[in-house]
């Protein structure tokens, strides 16, 4: 008899009405075998959204306070490790690509960047309880109910906040390419002043331009490692790093400790979900995922 995982995912690609805004939608089961929550330090991402029918979850970003008893969840772009510990529970999410932060979420990326956030008590977020209550009246519907759920609400259940600015696509587009460029030749490719740059970065990614470009850098090296250990870091280091310390300053920055200290930690929510959405969507992380173009 095949042993039940701890932790199933399925992953969503959102329908091309809704392109550019979502990294993808998804839906969750965590199953601990035994008393204890299960626990996983989950890597910097962009903004999310994750509703909860069972257990809450306990979610920390570096040294926050810890936010628990909350069955819609926020959070906002990270550049630091979330803790996340959960007993028995279903869960859907999304996570927000900048576009779709600024359309969706309309508040600055940075007054929120690494934070966590009851949705239901929080202000600038009450928009999306509607969604939270939708998914939990239905909660015993199949998963592409689910989605077809989310999917209605962001064409006609919640507000757009205001015309979008297309340079948010453009330094999207620029952040993932494979040459990471310096802060200066990122505003070049942009055709933006660097003060303009970092203006915007701080706005609708909540992080500067040259913090963005050394998270890039990081989440390519970490998903190469977690998707086969069998490199090694060393293996795995992006050839953009100096030498193996500044791989290891970096992870000390974005994990909050050393690689070694990394690899020695169960990894049972992150593993699968980086598993399964590589397959669906073709990219492990969101940090990844490329932007639509025009």
């Amino acid at each position: 008899m095949a042993t039940k995982q701890p932790v199933t995912a399925r992953f969503h690609i959102p329908p091309a009405d809704l392109t550019g805004f979502f990294t993808s939608f998804y839906a969750a089961e965590v199953a601990p075998d035994g008393a204890s929550p299960l626990a996983d330090w989950l890597h910097p991402e962009w903004g999310g959204l994750r509703i909860f029918c069972g257990a809450t979850p306990e979610s920390r970003i570096a040294d926050q306070p810890p936010l628990a008893d909350a069955d819609l969840v926020v959070t906002g772009p990270s550049s630091a490790p979330l803790h996340f510990s959960s007993g028995t529970t279903r869960m859907w999410g999304l996570g927000f690509l900048p576009l779709g932060w600024a359309t969706f979420v309309g508040q600055p990326a940075a007054r929120y960047a690494n934070t966590v956030h009851n949705g239901r008590t929080t202000k600038d977020f009450g928009h999306f309880v509607p969604l939270a209550n939708a998914l939990l009246k239905a909660s015993d519907a199949s998963p592409e109910d689910h989605f077809a759920i989310m999917e209605e609400f962001f064409r006609n259940g919640t507000p757009r906040f205001g015309n979008q600015d297309p340079r948010i696509q453009t330094i999207h587009s620029a952040l993932i390419e494979p040459e990471l460029p310096d802060v200066s030749e990122l505003a070049e490719l942009c055709c933006v002043h660097p003060r303009t740059l970092e203006r915007l970065c701080q706005r609708y990614f909540g992080f500067s331009p040259k913090l963005l470009l050394r998270r890039q850098r990081f989440m390519r090296s970490l998903t190469r490692y977690m998707l086969d250990p069998s490199l090694r870091w060393i293996g795995a280091i992006d050839p953009h790093y100096v030498d193996q310390s500044h791989f290891v300053r970096d992870c000390r920055d974005f994990l909050g400790m050393a690689p070694s200290e990394y690899v020695g930690l169960d990894h049972p929510i992150l593993a699968a979900f980086m598993i399964e959405r590589k397959r669906v969507l073709g990219s492990p992380v969101q940090t990844l995922d490329v932007p639509p173009t025009a």
